[in-house]
């Protein structure tokens, strides 16, 4: 007959540990929950059906006759996205070398260059944009600078990580031969870390277009305007038309981005 062992001790711990984590995150779930339902309305739920009935067929049967407007500002919210995206990317990649273990030799920068990306990670995109809305007014360009700058704190940490990963051999190989920091920039690190710097670029570009969409809600340009005047004027068919204009480009930009992406990679 076999014998049944008994578990060993950190085996014993590592159960302890994974129940202890699940019982604190089912604490802290039904402490959120509730605050979540203390604070709701849940009245709102009593006339949804007639709500549903009179704004979603209006949605579904767009505002052809607005066509032209819509389709400048989506224009206007492709070029913010680009703008930002490519304003981001260029701050990325000298921040990108600063965090970066292998090209920054002193933990206390390095550790200095992961945290400014951190800090900017940490900057909700609309609570940016009504800052540059306020000092700089209304309209794309404070868009522009807030994609910028919230995107290039993400940004800059993949960058990072992609130059961390780079064969460091050529590297000390050029610099054997007697290469200068620039040559070796140039020759060695640019040709590994470039297709990836730009299919990142690409896939930070499709986040900002979704991104661009909603910061006309504080001014700051884009479409995002005329969804707040077609909401406040209850103008639900070219809201629809919004939508729809929203939901094509989002995808023909995803698509060709994901197919320039393979490419790249």
């Amino acid at each position: 007959m076999a014998q049944i062992l008994p578990p060993k001790p950190h085996e014993k711990k590592k159960r302890v540990r994974n129940w202890s984590i699940f019982v604190i995150l089912a604490v802290i779930y039904v402490w959120a929950f509730k605050g979540v339902y203390d604070r709701s309305d849940w009245s709102i739920f009593n006339n949804l059906g007639e709500k549903f009935n009179r704004v979603i067929p209006k949605l579904f049967n767009p505002d052809w006759s607005q066509t032209e407007k819509v389709w400048e500002y989506i224009i206007e919210t492709v070029f913010i996205a680009y703008a930002g995206t490519l304003i981001a990317a260029i701050l990325a990649v000298p921040f990108g070398f600063w965090a970066a273990k292998n090209m920054v030799k002193s933990p206390i920068w390095n550790t200095l260059g992961k945290w400014v990306l951190i800090l900017d990670r940490t900057f909700p995109e609309l609570i940016l944009a009504i800052l540059f809305v306020i000092t700089i007014g209304p309209g794309p360009f404070a868009g522009v600078l807030t994609i910028g700058l919230t995107a290039f704190g993400m940004l800059g940490k993949l960058y990072a990580e992609i130059i961390e990963s780079i064969d460091m051999k050529v590297v000390e190989a050029m610099e054997a031969n007697g290469a200068n920091k620039m040559q070796i920039l140039f020759y060695a690190i640019f040709p590994q870390v470039l297709p990836e710097f730009l299919s990142f670029a690409l896939y930070r570009f499709e986040i900002d277009i979704r991104a661009s969409t909603i910061l006309g809600l504080v001014g700051a340009g884009g479409i995002g305007t005329l969804i707040v005047i077609a909401a406040a004027n209850r103008n639900w068919e070219q809201l629809g038309l919004i939508l729809l204009g929203i939901i094509v480009v989002v995808s023909v930009i995803d698509f060709a981005s994901t197919k320039i992406r393979k490419r790249l990679v």
